[in-house]
């Protein structure tokens, strides 16, 4: 931006300055030339009021040596019958024609012009007075002139271009610290605020983000608390079913009640705790990364050992292929968690019972296939709050962050079994 503004001011200061001088250096050329023809005109009116009181060539040859143009050769009196006294520079043709319009005129000569002055004197006769004036006189102090006008066109561009930068530098400054605290408040720096400087409209533009990241604190304040005081108002009916789930007879349905407990009441303490901390749950943030990791397949068997009860319960088939060794993945055990029952549910949730699955997993991928009826739209799929089949798509959408996370890519498409393939590629 701010060399924009410089090429900005350089171009419009060109510009003034070239409107300015091009007239002023035509006006410096003439004035030269009317100031040459003038001296000419001043040296032929002195001549002429000598012719006025006496004629004689001897004393005219006196005149015209006695001039400053006579004394250089620029001067000549052109007498009838006589010839000229002085040096000339017209032809006898053009001699003749000035003395019958008998009219001063500036006519055009080799190496320059010559001013004609004609008289009349006292006899009837008629004098030819010519002052020779050379193309150099008709210039002199141009160029030192012109020289003049471009040294301080130079100058004035140069000013005015200087000054536009440091202008633009405070503008630029402004900007840039705007635009580095956008970032800072993008990357997690909810504290980072902007002090107003620069231009009414780029203070105007650093109030209104402090605005929207007070506003945003807040509401992130306020999401926070929400989801501290949920889950803690969800303690109550977790321990009234816990106690049920204690309660019922030793057996794999008691067993996998107590496990849907335990693993409920974790994931309501890593809520709260995320709450407090800044963070929430299922925030699979790419800072995080590598600073902690689990096996996927130690998981993926821990939750196939929930899922299969149910899924004998339904009388589904199901295996599992690959998992022979450990498969670390730069995500928490609780996220994993996440991941693998958000691709299990959505089997149990979407197809009908007794629909065989199959559980793909290696260094390279997870995938989830089933025997149903797939996944028609696989966009609006992870869409939250849009699905096709009357759930939230908060699932599909849990997998895609993890996948992201994790630079992988969720796959979602028809499997080989004929229904949904769900499933990252890692």
């Amino acid at each position: 931006m701010r060399w924009a503004l410089n090429r900005l001011a350089l171009a419009i200061t060109s510009m003034v300055a070239l409107a300015f001088l091009v007239p002023l250096a035509v006006a410096t050329r003439q004035i030269a030339h009317d100031r040459a023809v003038s001296e000419a005109r001043q040296q032929a009116t002195s001549l002429v009021t000598v012719l006025g009181v006496d004629a004689d060539p001897t004393s005219l040859t006196n005149a015209v040596a006695s001039t400053t143009a006579g004394a250089e050769g620029r001067l000549a009196v052109h007498l009838p019958s006589l010839a000229p006294i002085g040096a000339s520079h017209l032809t006898d043709a053009q001699v003749f024609a000035f003395a019958r319009d008998r009219r001063p005129v500036l006519a055009s000569v080799a190496g320059g012009v010559a001013y004609v002055q004609p008289t009349v004197l006292t006899d009837g006769r008629t004098v030819i007075v010519e002052v020779f004036v050379p193309s150099a006189a008709l210039r002199e102090g141009v160029w030192p002139a012109w020289l003049a006008l471009g040294g301080l066109a130079v100058v004035l561009v140069a000013g005015s271009t200087l000054m536009a930068d440091r202008l633009g530098a405070r503008l630029v400054r402004a900007t840039r610290s705007l635009a580095a605290s956008a970032r800072r408040l993008g990357g997690g720096s909810l504290s980072e605020r902007v002090a107003p400087d620069g231009p009414r409209e780029l203070r105007e533009a650093a109030q209104a983000f402090n605005t929207m990241a007070d506003d945003l604190r807040r509401l992130m304040d306020r999401e926070r608390e929400l989801s501290a005081d949920l889950s803690h108002r969800l303690r109550t009916p977790l321990t009234a079913l816990r106690l049920d789930a204690e309660a019922m007879p030793p057996g794999p349905i008691g067993e996998r009640m107590r496990q849907a407990c335990d693993l409920l009441d974790s994931e309501l303490d890593a809520i709260i705790r995320g709450s407090q901390g800044g963070s929430s749950r299922g925030d699979f943030s790419r800072s995080r990364r590598g600073a902690e990791g689990a096996d996927l397949v130690d998981v993926l068997a821990d939750r196939l050992a929930f899922w299969s009860v149910l899924a004998e319960d339904q009388e589904r088939p199901w295996e599992v292929v690959g998992g022979d060794e450990p498969v670390l993945v730069s995500l928490s055990r609780g996220e994993l968690i996440l991941v693998v029952d958000a691709m299990l549910g959505n089997v149990f949730a979407h197809t009908p019972e007794g629909v065989a699955f199959r559980v793909t997993v290696s260094a390279s991928e997870l995938l989830v296939d089933d025997a149903g009826p797939g996944i028609p739209d696989p966009a609006a799929a992870v869409r939250r709050g849009v699905s096709g089949a009357g759930s939230t798509g908060l699932g599909l959408d849990i997998v895609r962050k993890a996948a992201d996370a994790v630079d992988g890519r969720l796959v979602i498409a028809r499997g080989p079994l004929g229904g949904a393939r769900v499933g990252i590629f890692f």
